[in-house]
């Protein structure tokens, strides 16, 4: 038998997520570091409730991981390894404070009845006896995260960690609260994962949205779960899976999801031109297999009751990693053209609209631009969430 539920409650929503994939060799940690190893790390929720639910992941592992605890404090920064220790708990699973992952599995916690505001930080602290067989984690995490040896996962402070902007092993924390909850999902690349945003910050759109549908009584119980990963793809593998082998972990799975937004498509047009340009066939052919993954993102999501929302692509034009010329420009205005046309999505975002340049609008407007011409400022993550209407989200 397990562990009796947390009486009261019925309703579990994701109040933060993050997708997970393989780290590339220069964010993955050192087998050693994670060898009889604490870390810390700092989630910004969205949603509050009176219990809590943590996943921690083994995704892409290649063996099981043993976590040997795991637990949840209130710390008094986002930018800092302490905690205070009176609020230090251990989870459980399964009524065991430890935990053994099989190979691309999860586990969620059991409930524990641990009270938490809309818009503040949870840490998470857990430790490993030996490493994994292959990390999982959340390269851009526009967090920092905290690592020592040995067992000391309810310190109120760590002494000396070493320190690395990149989150491990934890992909989802769910609140329990009163009937009625339900969360968003925003699935996306790097412009949703926040690339130019403040590190600790917690600036990105998604955090712009929560925090706007906190300040509405209609809408404080809803939950944004941030499903974006940089250099992600809808059509191929690259920085994490392509946005159709990850729709089931990343958006039919955050516990209470009831819409979805599509931001995704950027990285697929820039592409293909990037080395050198290529035919115009090629530029038809690739807006029409863009178009064709977003029907399958809308069939799918429809199939178990979601709502879909298509945010239209944003400018790029000046970018030096893509530098995209006239028929790159052109395929990004085809897509949005489909984006904005009824019948498709159940509703649109328009982007797009938000960050160009009225002047040129094939280009970001300067005060929106983080300086690459390809992802926004913190500035123009506000004007991002703040244009997302919270009626979208209103039953």
């Amino acid at each position: 038998m397990g562990p009796e539920r947390v009486a009261g409650f019925n309703d579990w929503v994701a109040s933060w997520g993050a997708s997970q994939q393989i780290p590339e060799p220069n964010n993955a940690l050192p087998d050693e570091d994670l060898r009889d190893a604490t870390v810390r790390q700092v989630f910004h929720l969205s949603i509050g409730g009176s219990a809590i639910r943590v996943h921690v992941s083994n995704a892409f592992g290649t063996e099981a991981l043993h976590f040997t605890a795991v637990h949840v404090a209130r710390p008094p920064s986002p930018s800092s390894p302490a905690i205070d220790p009176a609020s230090d708990k251990a989870l459980a699973f399964a009524g065991k404070t430890d935990v053994t992952i099989p190979p691309g599995a999860e586990f969620v916690s059991d409930p524990l009845p641990y009270s938490v505001a809309g818009l503040s930080d949870l840490a998470v602290t857990f430790h490993l006896d030996t490493p994994p067989g292959r990390e999982t984690g959340h390269p851009g995490s526009r967090a920092t995260s905290y690592y020592v040896h040995g067992d000391v996962v309810g310190a109120a402070n760590l002494t000396e960690p070493k320190k690395v902007d990149h989150w491990y092993g934890v992909s989802g924390i769910d609140v329990e609260s009163t009937a009625g909850p339900a969360a968003v999902v925003a699935l996306g690349d790097s412009i949703t994962d926040g690339h130019g945003a403040t590190t600790n910050g917690n600036d990105r759109w998604t955090d712009v949205l929560a925090a706007k549908l906190q300040s509405s009584a209609a809408t404080q119980k809803i939950g944004v779960s941030n499903q974006g990963i940089g250099g992600n793809h809808l059509l191929a593998d690259g920085l994490g899976p392509n946005v159709l082998a990850r729709f089931d972990r990343d958006v039919l799975a955050p516990a209470g999801v009831r819409w979805l937004i599509v931001f995704e498509g950027v990285n697929d047009l820039g592409g293909l031109a990037r080395d050198h340009e290529v035919p115009l066939a090629e530029h038809a052919a690739l807006v029409q297999r863009v178009l064709a993954a977003y029907e399958q993102i809308i069939t799918r999501a429809h199939a178990h009751g979601l709502r879909v929302y298509g945010a239209t692509i944003t400018p790029y034009v000046g970018s030096g990693y893509y530098h995209p010329g006239p028929l790159s420009e052109a395929d990004r205005q085809a897509v949005n053209l489909w984006i904005r046309a009824t019948g498709h999505f159940d509703a649109v975002i328009d982007f797009d609209a938000v960050v160009r340049d009225p002047q040129h609008p094939d280009r970001l407007l300067p005060a929106y631009d983080c300086g690459d011409h390809l992802h926004p400022s913190p500035a123009g993550y506000k004007a991002m969430g703040e244009a997302v209407p919270t009626s979208l989200f209103i039953p």
